[in-house]
């Protein structure tokens, strides 16, 4: 029996729907989570042991994983030996990518859907439509809306068919759900082959319950972090050092400093590197995914996103460039 792979984003909605809708559109899916930081390493383990495989899978889908000029080179490469292996390659994003990457990826045979424009679970979805249940088209609509990609042509048309009320409440809450269990791939994995069952997330055992208990936690950090945030002319940034994921808070950041941009950080030991999230507000008008990851890449680091929000990693002793850096270029 032919199986699928796929490799989708853990850390939001849109990565975990566009798993849900891979899960429910093929048979016999196997899923790998992964974030930013664990994608090549994850990418590379996966490729040597298919080379050990002869048979049995036949199809990858990667989701909702955006690339930055430090591991692009290394995701062609990889991706050229699950096409040389034979198994059929389609990358799914929505993330802004050079033309140059996209040409290289057409060139060794993978298949690229993209748009900026609407959500990988909005494309996903359109692509895969037929094979899917109506009831799908709820994942599609919960992964633009917590993306703000809800009034693109695509995911707008979607979400009119939901009660607003109802698809803000299971989304807020599936997002809560996902943020609270980063550290718990059994977990998201739970989540991923529940609702590829096309339950809602109010359907999952105690779903609920961690996403009240995940507001509490965010309600307490922003009383702290509130004192703590420092201010440069367009710039507001501030360090995380709580138990609490930087891109679940950063949009909070934002609105209470009234800056064009805002930026979380929080140091990981064991990378000798700051994780960043940045939004920015309507007044930036800068496209942030591509100053990151230029900035980043210069400094020995990664980066990248959307236009209005995006994240990098910086190394120790280069995060005071990467500030001067960030506030120039706004």
């Amino acid at each position: 029996m032919a199986i699928t792979l796929c490799l989708s984003h853990k850390e939001d909605v849109d990565g975990i729907a566009s798993a849900v809708l891979i899960n429910s559109a093929f048979k016999t899916v196997q899923t790998i989570l992964v974030d930013y930081s664990n994608l090549m390493y994850r990418l590379e383990k996966l490729s040597n042991e298919l080379e050990k495989v002869t048979k049995g899978y036949n199809r990858i889908f990667i989701c909702d994983l955006g690339l930055n000029k430090k591991n692009h080179q290394k995701f062609v490469y990889t991706l050229n030996k699950f096409i040389t292996l034979g198994y059929k390659v389609t990358y799914i994003d929505h993330h802004d990518i050079d033309q140059e990457i996209k040409r290289e990826l057409k060139k060794i045979g993978v298949n690229i859907i993209h748009s900026t424009q609407e959500s990988t679970s909005v494309q996903v979805y359109s692509r895969y439509k037929k094979r899917l249940k109506p009831e799908a088209a709820f994942f599609a609509a919960a992964g633009a809306l917590t993306d703000y990609l809800e009034t693109q042509p695509m995911a707008s048309s979607i979400i009119s068919r939901y009660d607003r009320q109802f698809l803000m409440l299971e989304s807020t809450a599936l997002s809560y759900m996902i943020s609270s269990n980063q550290n718990d791939d059994d977990y998201l994995h739970n989540i991923v082959m529940s609702l590829s069952e096309m339950k809602f997330p109010h359907d999952i055992d105690g779903g609920f319950l961690q996403a009240e208990k995940y507001a509490k936690k965010i309600s307490n950090a922003l009383r702290y972090l509130s004192k703590e945030i420092k201010i440069r002319e367009n710039l507001a940034f501030v360090q995380n050092t709580l138990d609490l994921a930087s891109s679940t808070v950063v949009n909070f950041i934002l609105g209470i400093s009234e800056k064009k941009v805002a930026m979380v950080y929080k140091f990981k030991e064991e990378k000798g590197s700051f994780i960043i999230s940045i939004r920015g507000s309507k007044e930036c008008n800068v496209h942030l995914g591509r100053i990151i990851n230029e900035i980043a890449s210069q400094l020995g680091g990664s980066g990248g996103g959307h236009d209005k929000a995006c994240g990098a990693v910086i190394p120790n002793k280069k995060f005071d460039d990467f500030i001067a850096f960030l506030e120039e270029k706004i």
